[in-house]
C-alpha cells in the first residue's frame, strides 16, 4: 500500500496557494535503479554526454558580474567556462579555451577585463568572444587564419537573478524549463541578493550520492540527531516534470519522534530571537513556537515594510528547497537563500565537489538578518561591498562547513564504499525519499535517449 502523506499537514495558519500540493501527483513507480550509476566509469562518461552536456546548468548568481567586463569561471566535470557581462548588459558564456592551442584563457575564480588575453601566445578576444588580435599574424598562412578563430560560446540565459548555461544549442529556453516553479522562485527576489559566503569541498563519493543526501530529511534522526529538537521531519514533497521538485523543511518545532515536545530548547530559542521574540520572556511551548515565529515575522514586515504579505506562513519559518535537475538545489527564505551544487569530478566517479554559497538581500532595518542557523559569523560582510573569496578544501581535509554538513561529508564516503559492493542491488526508496526517486527517474529517462 502506498503511504498517503497528505495527512502530514505541516502547514499552520491561513491557507495559501503557495503551499498547495501539486496535482496530479507524479508516480515514479517502485523500481530499483542500477547501482552502477554510482561508480561505473562507462556510466559516468555516458552520463556526461547525455545529461550534463544536454541540460541547463546553474553557473552562478548574476550579481557576481554587475559591471561590463566582470567575469567568473564555472568549472564542472572536464570543462571550464567563462561567464562574462558584455556590452549592453548582456551576459555571455564561453568555453575557457583558446582556439589557437587549447590553453585556458583565465585561471582565476573572478575578475574584470576589457578583453581576454591567452597566457600562452597573447591572442586576444573581446568580451563577446571574437578574436581581435593574433600575435605575429604574418607568420600564418592566410588559409590557416581563415578558420574560425573566435571563442566557442554556449547557450547562456538568466532567470531569477541566476545564470544558467547549456552546451546544447537546441535546448528549450531556461524559463520554459523552470516554468512550473518560476513564479515561486520570483517571490524571493534573488536578483536583489548577493553572495556573502562561498565554500567548496571535495568529497569521496559520487555526485549523485550528494544529490541523494541533500534531497531528503529521512536521515536526520540518524546522522544529525542534534537537529531533531528544532527541525521537523514531517514534510511536504512536490514533483514536476523535468526533474524539478520542492520540499518544505519545517523549522522552529521539534520532530515528531523527538521525546520533548514542550521545552523551548536553545535551538528554537535562537529562531525565536531571529524573529524578534525575546526567549527569556517567551511563555509558550515548543508546540507553539513555529506559529509564533511566523506571526512575529509578519508583525516585523508590517512595521518595516518588508513585503512579507506575498509569502505564506510556512515560507516565513521553513526552508523551502527546490531541486533543479541535474545537480542544483536552491533553499529559499525571505531574507537569504542558499545554493547547493554537486559537481561531478572530471574523471573519477568516486569523487565530487560540493559547492555551496549563501546569498543575502540587505535591508537596513533593526533585527533584520539572515537566519542564524546559516552560520554566518560576525566577520561576514553582509553589506555586499565585498565579494567573499571561495574557500576550497581538498579531499581528506576537514571541510569546516559546520557540524551538520561535516557529518554529511564524513558519511558519504561510507555510503559510496557500500554502493560499490556486489552486495548492493540498488536503492529501495521510501515515500520520504520521493525527490530521490524522481531525480533518478529523470536520470534514467535522459540516459535512455539516443546520444
Amino acid at each position: 500500500m502506498k503511504l498517503d502523506f497528505d495527512d502530514w499537514n505541516i502547514h499552520v495558519g491561513t491557507p495559501h496557494p503557495f503551499n498547495e500540493r501539486v496535482r496530479p501527483a507524479i508516480d515514479n513507480g517502485t523500481g530499483r535503479s542500477d547501482p552502477r550509476r554510482y561508480h561505473d566509469r562507462a556510466f559516468m562518461r555516458e552520463e556526461w554526454e547525455k545529461v550534463f552536456a544536454r541540460s541547463w546548468l546553474l553557473a552562478g548568481p548574476a550579481s557576481d558580474i554587475p559591471e561590463e567586463g566582470d567575469f567568473f569561471t564555472f568549472d564542472i566535470g572536464p570543462e571550464s567556462f567563462i561567464i562574462v557581462r558584455g556590452a549592453d548588459d548582456a551576459i555571455h558564456a564561453h568555453y575557457n579555451v583558446c582556439p589557437h592551442r587549447g590553453s585556458r584563457l583565465v585561471t582565476t575564480d573572478f575578475g574584470s577585463l576589457d578583453r581576454f588575453t591567452c597566457p600562452f601566445h597573447s591572442w586576444k578576444f573581446d568580451l563577446e568572444g571574437h578574436n581581435v588580435a593574433v600575435t605575429d599574424p604574418e607568420t600564418f598562412r592566410p588559409e590557416v587564419l581563415c578558420h574560425d578563430r573566435n571563442l566557442t560560446s554556449v547557450r547562456c540565459e538568466v532567470a531569477v537573478g541566476l545564470v544558467f548555461i547549456s552546451m546544447d544549442a537546441e535546448i528549450e529556453p531556461v524559463k520554459q524549463w523552470l516554468a512550473p516553479i518560476l513564479p515561486q522562485l520570483e517571490l524571493y527576489e534573488i536578483d536583489k541578493m548577493y553572495v556573502v559566503q562561498h565554500r567548496r569541498s571535495d568529497w569521496g563519493a559520487n555526485w549523485k550520492g550528494g544529490v541523494d543526501a541533500f534531497a531528503e530529511i529521512y536521515h536526520l534522526h540518524a546522522v544529525h540527531p542534534q537537529t531533531q529538537c528544532l527541525m521537523d521531519d514531517r514534510t511536504q514533497i512536490d514533483l514536476w516534470p523535468g526533474g524539478l521538485s520542492r520540499q518544505f523543511v519545517p523549522f522552529a518545532q521539534p520532530a515528531a519522534r523527538f521525546p520533548d515536545q514542550e521545552t523551548v530548547n536553545p535551538g528554537i530559542q535562537s529562531m525565536l530571537r531571529d524573529a524578534g521574540i525575546d526567549p527569556a520572556s517567551y511563555e509558550g511551548s515548543a508546540a507553539q513556537t513555529r506559529s509564533d515565529v511566523q506571526k512575529a515575522k509578519r508583525r516585523r514586515s508590517d512595521e518595516l515594510g518588508l513585503g512579507y504579505e506575498k509569502f505564506s506562513d510556512s515560507q516565513l519559518s521553513d526552508s523551502v528547497v527546490y531541486s533543479l535537475f541535474p545537480n542544483g538545489q536552491i533553499g529559499c527564505h525571505p531574507e537569504a537563500i542558499f545554493l547547493h551544487r554537486f559537481m561531478p569530478h572530471a574523471s573519477d566517479p568516486n569523487q565530487f565537489t560540493y559547492d555551496t554559497c549563501i546569498l543575502y538581500r540587505h535591508v537596513d532595518a533593526p533585527g533584520y538578518s539572515a537566519p542564524a542557523w546559516m552560520g554566518l559569523g560576525d566577520e561576514t560582510d553582509m553589506s555586499g561591498g565585498t565579494r567573499p573569496e571561495i574557500v576550497h578544501t581538498g579531499l581528506g581535509e576537514p571541510p569546516g562547513l559546520g557540524e551538520v554538513l561535516d557529518q554529511d561529508s564524513d558519511l558519504l564516503p561510507i555510503v559510496q564504499a557500500g554502493a560499490r559492493s556486489r552486495g548492493f542491488r540498488g536503492p529501495l526508496w521510501s515515500e520520504q525519499e520521493g525527490r530521490l526517486r524522481h531525480f533518478h527517474a529523470e536520470l534514467d529517462r535522459r540516459m535512455e535517449r539516443s546520444a
